[in-house]
């Protein structure tokens, strides 16, 4: 497996765990009440720098193993791969915004619309990092 490859794996796995264990989280919140803004951004930032610490060491440890791959520049391939994914995910960002920004202040509260932004920007995210595990899986080259 490719270290960039073995580095979506990662983030993916490590976000997917986060952000299922925000969004479980407030889901069991609003069964108390709507909750504010304060009490949504606490434990965001928990499980958001938890992920961030988790994601940085378990990098660290994949390119010390992988020497020479962890430490050389992306190449062309890999270059392509990642336009590949950040490409396709742009897309998903730009209605997942287009929603929020666009849609969601003239009929939600804040909080809403908050955890919808961020659930768009997760959602992007793992559609490329998806993007690039599968480009790498079946051998994608541009």
């Amino acid at each position: 497996m490719a270290y960039r490859e073995k580095l979506a794996w990662l983030t993916l796995g490590a976000m997917l765990v986060a952000y299922g264990i925000y969004f479980t989280w407030l889901g069991l919140a609003l069964r108390q009440g709507e909750p504010s803004l304060l009490g949504i951004l606490l434990p965001f930032g928990i499980i958001a720098g938890t992920q961030g610490i988790v994601v940085l060491i378990a990098s660290a440890i994949l390119s010390a193993r992988a020497r020479r791959e962890g430490q050389a520049p992306a190449d062309e391939r890999d270059r392509a791969i990642a336009r590949r994914g950040a490409s396709v995910a742009y897309y998903v960002l730009l209605v997942g915004m287009i929603l929020v920004g666009v849609v969601m202040p003239f009929t939600e509260p804040a909080w809403k619309v908050v955890n919808a932004a961020l659930l768009a920007i997760v959602t992007a995210e793992a559609v490329s990092l998806i993007l690039i595990i599968l480009s790498y899986r079946r051998g994608w080259h541009g």
